[in-house]
């Protein structure tokens, strides 16, 4: 299935989604390419945020977009992959029976998949600015990407149930 049919079926059977991923096989160059996208998504929902900061602070635009650029694109993937080594071993303690493949799969396609919130939350922060609207939207995505992770989780590690590719 496409990624992007992929991502509307998570938000109905966020299990289904990930249980087919797992039945590709382990692909870490698939998973690092997952990653990779959200990240480079969540770069461009930072983006309107950005340019209304640098207009209302008089800040230059250019150095404030190389800033998240560095960070989103090449320091938060280290971030992702301890997290994900760190939800392995939180498994792992409560009884899971699997590789941390499964763990760094979960969250990166639940981060993934919350991308379109995450967008969404970037034209808010824009074009709105601080309130009730972002605080909303950002904990939307909260809540989805939340579900998205412990459903991913769960199927990883503990459900009995398998999907074939």
């Amino acid at each position: 299935m496409a990624v992007s049919q992929d991502i509307l079926q998570t938000y109905r059977r966020p299990r289904l989604v990930v249980a087919r991923l797992l039945a590709m096989g382990q692909r870490e160059d698939r998973l690092l390419a997952i990653l990779m996208a959200g990240c480079a998504l969540m770069f461009i929902s930072r983006m309107p945020s950005i340019a209304r900061e640098a207009h209302l602070t008089g800040q230059e635009q250019n150095m404030l977009m190389g800033g998240a650029l560095l960070g989103i694109i090449f320091i938060a993937p280290l971030g992702f992959y301890c997290l994900a080594w760190i939800l392995h071993l939180v498994a792992r303690l409560f009884g899971g029976r699997s590789e941390s493949y499964r763990a760094r799969l979960a969250l990166f396609w639940a981060f993934l998949a919350a991308s379109p919130i995450m967008l969404l939350n970037g034209l808010v922060a824009g074009m709105i600015g601080p309130g009730p609207g972002l605080t909303a939207v950002g904990a939307l995505w909260a809540v989805l990407f939340l579900w998205f992770l412990s459903a991913g989780l769960y199927q990883g590690y503990w459900s009995k149930e398998r999907v074939s590719a």
